[in-house]
């Protein structure tokens, strides 16, 4: 049983920066924008993250500290591809790169300072129950606030008028324009959302996953969260199974190592990788299905003038 806790626990931790990641993604296109950014925006987070609780020594102001710089670093995105209509797929391109280099360049004093680590939560009595206590619990509050966004999101695009009209737009910004909605506006703050969120997924890394800064730390998560928006089909409720799915898969190396398996570390390093490779295989070989749940403008730029 313990085991099978410890298992549970590290899906938890591995799934978060994902669900983080691909929540805010799954909002910028959802109104129309394909941001591949989010590699950048998350190892910014992190790094600013992490800078600001070793300055402050508050995780509230390293938290606030993250979702600003993912914030501004898809501002930088927003402006390119929405004001001067550069093209979406190399501009974010270009945000990933630019964002490991300039975390590089901030991140060169700390490389190697430790921090303790965001505080777990304890409820009295409750989180002393076995199993379920420690499992649903005992988390720290960034694990808790991923699944509120999680029911925040869904109720947003479902329930409220602002929801529908981000989704109107996606769909058709040549209609929800001819009714009178800024198309620009609306998808400026859904990508400044989705840049808020990747920043928080990048904080959680450097500030709970593995406390500490290391350069390129986010490992290729910012694609897999790219990826999950896809095999969710731009479902939010989708987008929660498919970030733990994601996230087991991802500590099967350690388990294996463990329990003794004689598999190279390098092969289990890269089981997360193949399974977004064969994820998206498979689901780009029913095109119709593609189509049918993918907003029809994304990735399309919007003229005003038209």
């Amino acid at each position: 049983m313990e085991i099978l806790v410890a298992a549970i626990l590290t899906i938890i931790t591995a799934a978060t920066p994902l669900l983080f990641a691909a929540l805010g993604e799954l909002v910028t296109e959802k109104s129309g924008v394909l941001n591949l950014g989010v590699e950048g925006m998350m190892v910014m987070g992190a790094i600013v993250g992490f800078a600001a609780v070793h300055f402050s020594g508050s995780a509230t102001v390293a938290i606030f500290a993250s979702m600003v710089a993912g914030a501004s670093m898809a501002a930088i995105f927003g402006v390119l591809v929405l004001v001067f209509h550069a093209s979406q797929v190399p501009t974010g391109l270009a945000l990933t790169i630019f964002g490991i280099g300039l975390s590089a360049l901030v991140g060169q004093g700390m490389i190697g300072v430790a921090y303790d680590g965001i505080p777990q939560l304890h409820i009295p009595v409750i989180s002393d129950i076995p199993v379920i206590g420690e499992i649903f619990f005992s988390q720290d509050g960034l694990v808790y606030l991923s699944i509120f966004m999680v029911f925040a999101v869904m109720w947003f695009m479902n329930k409220t008028r602002a929801g529908l009209i981000l989704r109107a737009v996606g769909d058709s910004h040549d209609a929800a324009h001819a009714m009178g909605y800024s198309v620009l506006k609306i998808r400026f703050l859904a990508v400044i959302f989705g840049g808020a969120m990747a920043g928080v997924g990048g904080a959680y890394l450097s500030l709970a996953y593995s406390p500490l800064w290391v350069e390129q730390m986010t490992a290729g998560r910012g694609w897999i969260a790219l990826a999950l928006v896809v095999f969710a089909s731009w479902k939010v409720r989708r987008v929660l199974m498919g970030a733990y799915l994601f996230g087991g898969i991802s500590i099967l190396q350690l388990h294996a190592q463990a329990l003794g398996i004689a598999v190279p570390s390098q092969v289990m390093s890269m089981l997360p990788y193949l399974a977004t490779i064969l994820v998206l295989v498979i689901i780009s070989r029913d095109r119709s299905k593609i189509k049918l749940n993918a907003p029809a403008s994304l990735g399309k730029p919007f003229h005003a003038s038209r």
